[in-house]
């Protein structure tokens, strides 16, 4: 029997996506590893990433995880066997964090909301993907933290995308101290949008993701990218592209459309593809 499940586990997907309508939903499924951004985690999210940005029919993103945990981070074992290499694990390694930072960058390109779902613990790169999504809400005793510096391993790069989300000093302390996060306190520096109890976390999520998959794509996409591009500029520059922003988007069929729907006191016809 215990042979016969792992081989079933072997031929199930280390990321499996089912689409819901204009929602996908991501499941990380290595609950063995704790759903580890091992090599090949990282390559099926990549290329599911890569898929996503071309699909159309797709609005909104949403990610969870397999087994007890949301994610743990790096595959520390993983890691422990490049080592073996002439140069220490030197190439390996400089590898390894480029093509994760490619991965949590794709979530900021993809044009779809990208919303996390994390539960258990979301540790070290695991946190770093709760942070590089769009939202999170997240099950009721969820931990979050970026504990490499309990093994001499300081979170650098999960550093990037969870600065940008919290607090300047609630990021320091999380770094300097690796002490873990509950939801409470995720949820008050701003890493997750709320918690909710574990048995209602994908209904939640879910009906979050449809809300939003009921706003006009195109809207939502030329918004999110100019989120994103805005945060980067002064107050002036910011004004200046987002006004472009607007006048592009307000020229759309679609938006006159919704226009004159509001006006009109009814559903606007729009062209979803």
């Amino acid at each position: 029997m215990q042979e016969s499940q792992a081989q079933g586990r072997d031929k199930m997907a280390i990321l499996e996506r089912q689409d819901h309508g204009p929602v996908a939903r991501l499941t990380l499924n290595s609950p063995e590893k704790l759903n580890a951004l091992s090599d090949d985690m990282l390559a099926a999210l990549a290329d599911t990433f890569a898929d996503l940005t071309e699909d159309s029919s797709i609005r909104v993103v949403t990610l969870f995880g397999e087994g007890k945990a949301f994610c743990a981070g790096h595959d520390l074992k993983e890691m422990t066997r490049g080592r073996q290499a002439e140069d220490g694990g030197k190439a390996y390694f400089a590898d390894l964090f480029t093509r994760c930072s490619k991965v949590m960058t794709a979530i900021r390109d993809l044009p779809q909301p990208v919303i996390a779902a994390p539960h258990g613990i979301a540790t070290a790169a695991g946190c770093q993907l709760v942070a590089s999504c769009d939202l999170a809400i997240a099950a009721e005793g969820t931990k979050f933290g970026v504990n490499g510096v309990n093994i001499g391993l300081f979170c650098s790069t999960p550093m990037v995308a969870l600065s940008r989300n919290v607090p300047r000093k609630q990021a320091f302390e999380m770094l300097t101290t690796g002490n873990f996060i509950d939801t409470d306190r995720a949820r008050k520096i701003g890493l997750i949008n709320r918690a909710v109890p574990h048995p209602i976390l994908e209904a939640a999520t879910m009906e979050l993701a449809e809300t939003i998959a009921g706003k006009l794509g195109a809207a939502v996409k030329i918004g999110k990218q100019a989120f994103y591009r805005q945060l980067e500029m002064d107050l002036e520059a910011a004004y200046d592209y987002t006004r472009d922003v607007m006048v592009e988007n307000m020229l759309w069929r679609d938006t006159e459309e919704g226009i004159n729907a509001f006006i009109e006191k009814r559903a606007p016809d729009w062209n979803q593809s």
